[in-house]
């Protein structure tokens, strides 16, 4: 197949590598190739990549929890505009098959758990990222508006929370794994202690990066439903932020150094996700422990750390 990755050198996009792309031909590209919130210039790009078998759509304004409390305007009218335009450029260059990547967090904040796929628009999300999920709520609504209307096969892909190499370590606007990353290791360097922001009470699923490529291309390959899906580990590996604070403290053998500052919000309490649909038609699957992932993404970083992201 020919696939091309949107936002293909980020934290997803990079995992697309090795035994996992074999025999298919991949292009990428990022912001910086083509501004997906501009149509007519969304538009030519597809136009002069020609031919496409498949979108992995993954390109998106992104950002941790209080990105999302502190830009809501752009987290609502980037993402609308990458969204929109991704899907109706790949409908009118002929492209078959989009897969779009969602987020547990745009479920509804009070509901009952563990969350499966049907629940998706059963309420209000949490307060803290609504503009962003409603935005990815609505690539939904458009993905079934292709596939009933002109019969494409869009689709959605719900991830629980990603880390791993390639992350965004920025201290302010990552995702709660690369940002504890950041701030240990400057923790460390500069003698200091190692403040974890709220509670650390709330629990989370993680799922490593390259396991979700694995498993997007699965169902490039064999999911045939068209309602959306979730990617993740199970409800019992759910975890919460202090213990993933723990380990990656451990990584850096800093954590009687660790302290957690409860003035900070903790944003939704937990969203545990139910992956019984993904495990039925997968069979097994081996998810990568989330120590070990922690681990290569704390060595990824320290080697990378003059050209990571942050």
């Amino acid at each position: 197949m020919r696939i091309l990755i949107t936002g293909g050198y980020g934290l997803v996009g990079r995992a697309f590598e090795g035994n996992i792309i074999e025999g298919h031909e991949i292009i990428r590209f990022k912001s910086t190739d083509c501004d997906l919130r501009d149509f007519y210039h969304t538009y030519a790009k597809f136009k002069e990549i020609g031919e496409i078998d498949c979108i992995i759509h993954l390109a998106a304004n992104v950002g941790g929890l209080f990105k999302n409390m502190r830009e809501k305007v752009a987290m609502i009218e980037d993402n609308l505009l990458i969204n929109y335009n991704v899907l109706r450029c790949s409908h009118l260059c002929e492209v078959q098959n989009v897969v779009s990547c969602l987020s547990t967090c745009i479920f509804p904040d009070k509901v009952q758990y563990p969350i499966n796929e049907d629940m998706l628009m059963n309420g209000p999300p949490h307060t803290s990222n609504e503009g962003y999920a409603y935005v990815k709520r609505m690539i939904e609504v458009q993905s079934k508006a292709y596939r009933e209307q002109f019969g494409r096969n869009y689709y959605c892909v719900i991830p629980t929370n990603i880390y791993g190499e390639w992350d965004n370590f920025n201290l302010e606007d990552s995702h709660v794994i690369p940002g504890l990353i950041h701030k240990c290791y400057l923790a460390k360097k500069n003698e200091e202690k190692f403040i974890v922001r709220g509670s650390g009470k709330p629990l989370r699923q993680f799922i490593y990066s390259r396991d979700l490529a694995e498993l997007i291309m699965w169902t490039i390959k064999n999911y045939t439903d068209g309602s959306p899906i979730i990617l993740s580990v199970g409800e019992d590996e759910e975890v919460s932020i202090g213990d993933i604070a723990r380990m990656i403290a451990d990584e850096f053998d800093y954590r009687e150094m660790m302290d957690f500052d409860e003035s900070f919000s903790d944003g939704q309490f937990k969203k545990t996700a139910d992956n019984s649909r993904l495990m039925g038609m997968i069979g097994e699957y081996k998810f990568t422990p989330i120590q070990e992932g922690i681990k290569k993404s704390v060595k990824w970083f320290i080697e990378n750390y003059e050209s990571v992201r942050k």
